[in-house]
């Protein structure tokens, strides 16, 4: 672990990428396949592979005690070490004693990690990390306590550390990512490459890929500057997911491969009945079905021109109703009842045995449409739900009794076409009116590039509004801006008492010389020094731009801004001049 703890010193001193990846290759090199496996996984820094569900469940609360503990220092103490390194393992360098009995090796550290992911209760945890962290020399300790917390933070990338493989095993780097990608494990595409093998790797179903990601632009005329063919679709204000489905199980993943399959138990019945196994991509919504509003009437006032039939399925509902289905272990019989999904699925990446991701949309659109046109069972959800059978094809089947209420929940999400400027704003402003973000404009030739941000893929969206808003309080930054106050928490005024009331928080979109002076400002008007937090005089205007508001006990506004960013300074101002509670309420009715 020395060695490692050592070249990831070296690694994160050069600023220059072809040295990091011939110091990870000689490294390496220098190690057994059983080692090199087990140094890469924790040089992508993770204590396992990607795949596993395996995880420490070790918290930074924890490990801050421990390293105070095996230290002999105060709060305070390591505190102020804290502030000078910027990350917990540098800390852990600093302030634990070096004895000469110290020294792991990467295999110990490694069985180390699978007796902590394994026991059960914080304390029994804590106890197999303090053994460790005692038996580590002080700079192994840095790097394990890095890895723990995810935080490798030496300037190397998953793909440097593919490169660095492709390298030492002279193998081809397309190769070594590939197999990265099907297997989730950094360490066993070493093992195939060390083997001659790369070409065997076979996709590991209920692992998710990376998800292909689209860059934004600004207007309908950049839209269609970079294809001359797109399929376009509405972009949907929800959950992006990734669904797994094999011999009847169903397993669903979000953008950060996190699964989230217990927050939506009615969608497995639907994707279960598949008639093979597959990878889908789509978007999980908050969905208003026919029969379900009050106004059954309304939900044709949001048509879909190309496809009418959508309009008697229903509607998407805004983002902040899925927000009370997210992250709970259990979903209560009221919130199934009140708050149903559909899942709209506009890709496929895996089908009838065959990865399909290096064909163009064009085919696996047309894949797509064979899948879920194909008959399949209709599965009833077990649940408070149950009066609502799960239906995975677009349309209702015509047999179905009138007073039957059957929930669309797989849906073929709509696609249309766009040849001119003028068909791409006719088309955002239809599905601005459906209550959708904007749009998707894609090329029908592209390849599916997993985890990768291209011109292939375009969003196209406006924020909801802006809104100017006072700094009430500010934090420190990590990595780079660890020294400056960079994380502002801002505030509206409520007239009807008087008084800022906070509303968000926000730390992208200013300049590293705006946040500098910034900085300097809020340390000559702090009215309250938390640590790492201090509240200052509420005189800095900011404006901030977000996309939509909800309805939030997180600040003492009572609403909350999603996606919120910075826009600009105000310095034109004053602090009396910002928005108020009343402004912020008539955009939330707006969107509603």
């Amino acid at each position: 672990m020395q060695r490692f703890a050592a070249t990831s010193e070296a690694i994160g001193a050069t600023p220059k990428k072809l040295e990091k990846t011939a110091l990870v290759a000689d490294y390496l090199k220098s190690r057994t396949p059983e080692e090199a496996a087990v140094s890469a996984i924790f040089l992508s820094g993770r204590p396992f592979p990607a795949w596993e569900e395996t995880t420490l469940q070790i918290g930074g609360h924890w490990l801050w005690k421990i390293i105070a503990e095996l230290a002999g220092k105060d709060e305070q103490e390591l505190t102020a070490a804290y502030r000078r390194r910027g990350d917990l393992g540098a800390v852990a360098a600093d302030v634990l004693p070096h004895r000469s009995d110290q020294g792991l090796g990467v295999l110990e550290v490694e069985a180390a990690f699978r007796q902590i992911a394994a026991s059960r209760g914080a304390s029994s945890k804590a106890a197999i990390v303090r053994g460790l962290l005692i038996r580590a020399t002080p700079l192994e300790a840095k790097y394990i306590v890095k890895i723990m917390t995810g935080d490798l933070r030496v300037g190397l990338k998953e793909s440097l550390v593919e490169e660095a493989i492709a390298r030492a095993y002279l193998a081809r780097l397309s190769a070594v990512q590939r197999a990265n990608m099907l297997l989730g494990d950094m360490g066993g595409a070493l093992q195939l490459a060390a083997e001659g093998r790369l070409p065997e790797a076979k996709i590991r179903l209920f692992h998710p890929l990376g998800f292909m990601l689209a860059s934004p632009v600004e207007s309908a005329e950049d839209g269609l500057s970079f294809f001359a063919e797109a399929a376009v679709e509405d972009k949907y204000d929800g959950i992006r997911a990734q669904a797994h489905i094999s011999g009847g199980e169903v397993k669903l993943f979000s953008r950060t491969r996190d699964e989230i399959t217990e927050s939506f138990p009615e969608l497995p019945p639907a994707l279960a009945g598949l008639p093979q196994d597959a990878i889908l991509d789509g978007e999980i919504v908050a969905w208003e079905y026919p029969g379900e509003s009050e106004d059954a009437t309304a939900l044709v006032a949001r048509p879909c021109p190309a496809h009418p039939g959508l309009a008697n399925l229903g509607h998407a509902r805004p983002f902040r109703v899925l927000q009370q289905r997210l992250g709970r272990k259990r979903v209560s019989d009221r919130l199934l009842r009140e708050i149903p999904v559909a899942f709209l699925v506009f890709d496929v990446l895996y089908a009838n045995g065959e990865l399909l991701i290096d064909l163009p949309l064009g085919a696996r659109a047309r894949i797509l449409d064979s899948l879920l046109s194909a008959p399949r069972e209709i599965v009833r959800h077990e649940g408070s739900a149950a009066s609502h059978a799960t239906q995975t094809a677009l349309a209702f089947e015509a047999d179905a009794e009138p007073d039957n209420e059957v929930e669309a929940s797989l849906i073929r999400a709509p696609v249309f076409r766009a040849s001119t400027s003028g068909d791409l704003e006719h088309l955002f402003s239809g599905a601005r009116d459906r209550g959708n973000e904007g749009l998707m404009i894609k090329d029908l030739n592209s390849p599916y590039t997993p985890g990768k941000r291209g011109k292939s893929w375009l969003k196209m969206k406006r924020e909801l509004a802006t809104l100017d808003v006072v700094v009430t309080a500010v934090e420190y930054g990590h990595g780079k801006r660890i020294a400056v106050l960079s994380d502002y928490t801002f505030a509206v005024w409520d007239r009807n008492k008087d008084r800022l009331v906070n509303i968000g928080k926000a730390y992208s979109g200013l300049t590293d010389a705006e946040i500098a002076e910034l900085t300097t400002w809020f340390l000559a008007h702090t009215i309250d020094d938390q640590g790492f937090r201090r509240v200052v005089e509420p005189k800095i205007v900011l404006e901030v731009a977000f996309n939509n508001m909800m309805k939030s006990d997180r600040h003492d506004s009572g609403y909350a801004l999603r996606f919120p960013r910075i826009v600009r300074l105000r310095p034109d101002k004053a602090p009396e001049d910002a928005d108020t509670l009343q402004r912020a309420e008539e955009i939330y009715q707006q969107q509603a």
